[in-house]
């Protein structure tokens, strides 16, 4: 798969003598016409792609249509084809390791229109995640709009909004 961007976190100055924890990933694109389903998050004030790690052992498509179920409650999952590879260097903020290297697989995929019930995680329910159809240029207005104003804004704002602009740019 195509590598999208490898991105460095302004706390990462180097990678030499850092013990580096690596997450594997996925994120689901489904659009129809220029209106994207994402995740709005309302604790980080940000839109995002469907998506999250990837079980031990997990196959890439497998992960990728449990994480877009669990979080959106999409049905009819189809047509799926890799859009690339986004890796990022972080900090890490939990002992045994200095950093993460996050290694999102990116993919494109259709859906039935209706969302059926979601399965979120309790810390994203506690977050305010929810699942919506918006369209790509408000979407990518609203994160840089938070990313230049919002002292709230999480680690991923960065990654999402390049994998938006990405998406929207091959719109065109």
């Amino acid at each position: 798969m195509q590598n999208l961007k490898t991105h460095y976190h302004p706390e990462v100055t180097s990678l030499e003598n850092k013990s580096i924890f690596t997450r594997l990933a996925t994120r689901s694109i489904a659009m129809q016409g220029s209106t994207i389903l994402l995740l709005y998050t309302a604790r980080y004030e940000d839109y995002s792609l469907p998506g999250g790690g990837l079980d031990l052992g997990e196959d890439q498509i497998d992960g990728m249509m449990r994480e877009l179920n669990e979080e959106t409650g999409a049905q009819g999952i189809c047509n799926i084809k890799p859009f690339g590879v986004y890796e990022e260097y972080r900090p890490w903020h939990k002992e045994d390791y200095d950093l993460q290297h996050m290694i999102s697989y990116c993919y494109t995929c259709e859906i039935n229109n209706e969302l059926g019930a979601t399965k979120m995680e309790h810390y994203e329910t506690k977050n305010g995640m929810k699942a919506v159809w918006v369209n790509i240029h408000e979407a990518i207005n609203h994160n840089t709009k938070t990313m230049a104003t919002s002292t709230k804004k999480g680690m991923s704002i960065e990654r999402e909004t390049f994998l938006l602009q990405l998406i929207a740019d091959r719109l065109s």
